[in-house]
């Protein structure tokens, strides 16, 4: 019996690729699939989104194993090259490197590449994380435009960190500075994340770049993808392989912190925090069985964690249950849990078998 299982459904993917890509008609996109593409299989995504003008990585690791792969698009390194070998490699593979400091300048200069390479330089906006600031920007394009390691305009990037909250001004004065910083230049821009995609229809500039939406995650907080128009493409499954009998009184896993205040029916799942599954997530957080949402109790282990089932429940060993996706956005189950989409999706471990669902 496969248990713990993770559907991967690429018709959603593409689904949400086209949305993403009919909200931004005059930009190219960059699809984001660093972190094995948030967990969903970084080659297996590239290949089904052929259709992607460009893939962006955060490290140089991840772009190797995609041209190896036999990924031929474009790939932007997130950030950047961190060592001269690591440039050369760039350069063999023709990646897309961003800058975002003096050291990184330095040795693109001093670099003797077997050809040269597009490169992005990265402006600090306002998310004060990494890039060059507002007034270097003149000063880095002039010495990347006049080495022989640099090919075509130097590309502008930055990264909105309020995006996802609407009522903030924080956005719209990143997007000023952008501008401002740009303006100048003739080179391509790129500003719009998920939420720039989603929301700030004047930041998609030539070209965006969303991650989370692609899988069908809103990135906002307060909203889900199936609210945004997206479709999940991780449906997180497992199996009951214990339905018992629970009396009032009685606790139930470590610590025994959770107590039942009634005679009940406890379902045990094949899944834990070997498998991804936040240890963290408290009593209460929602669990999908048999197309009802059934609370979370006791400590999540390494290879269980339990329901309560409710004392007239027929549910029995060999049921499905889904942990989060169709039926159950991520969204909500990571509200619960305190924490993110994002954070679930990506630490799903190897030990969850992934099930590629497609049709037509």
């Amino acid at each position: 019996m496969l248990t713990a299982r993770a559907e991967i459904n690429l018709n959603a993917l593409q689904h949400n690729f086209l949305t993403l890509k009919a909200l931004s008609p005059k930009s190219r996109l960059i699809a984001v699939i660093k972190g094995n593409a948030y967990g969903h299989d970084a080659s297996l995504v590239a290949h089904t989104l052929q259709q992607a003008d460009a893939f962006a990585v955060a490290r140089i690791e991840e772009a190797v194993a995609l041209r190896q792969a036999g990924i031929p698009q474009p790939i932007v390194l997130l950030e950047g090259c961190f060592c001269l070998e690591d440039l050369y490699l760039a350069a063999q593979h023709q990646f897309q490197p961003v800058i975002h400091h003096a050291g990184q300048l330095a040795d693109i200069l001093s670099a003797t590449l077997p050809n040269p390479i597009k490169v992005w330089l990265k402006i600090d906006t306002g998310m004060h994380r990494i890039g060059v600031f507002p007034e270097q920007v003149a000063h880095y394009v002039t010495q990347l435009s006049h080495s022989p390691n640099v090919r075509d305009e130097v590309g502008f990037v930055s990264h909105f960190y309020q995006a996802d909250e609407l009522n903030q001004p924080t956005t719209l004065e990143q997007l000023a500075r952008f501008i401002n910083a740009t303006a100048p230049f003739p080179g391509e821009k790129s500003l719009s994340n998920s939420a720039g995609v989603l929301y700030w229809s004047d930041a998609h500039f030539d070209w965006v770049r969303p991650g989370i939406a692609l899988y069908g995650i809103s990135p906002r907080a307060d909203s889900t993808g199936i609210a945004e128009g997206l479709q999940p493409v991780m449906t997180l499954k497992s199996t009951l392989i214990s339905v018992r009998e629970h009396k009032a009184g009685e606790s139930i896993g470590y610590g025994g912190h959770w107590i039942a205040k009634r005679d009940t029916r406890i379902g045990v799942i094949a899944m834990g925090y070997g498998d991804g599954y936040p240890r963290t997530a408290p009593a209460g957080t929602p669990v999908l069985v048999n197309g009802r949402k059934v609370p979370l109790v006791g400590r999540v282990s390494m290879d269980m964690m339990t329901v309560d089932l409710g004392p007239d429940s027929k549910d029995q060993v060999g049921d499905d249950v889904t942990l989060w996706g169709i039926g159950l956005p991520a969204e909500e189950v990571a509200r619960h849990i305190g924490t993110i989409a994002y954070e679930l999706v990506i630490k799903i471990t190897g030990r969850v078998a992934r099930h590629i669902l497609k049709t037509g």
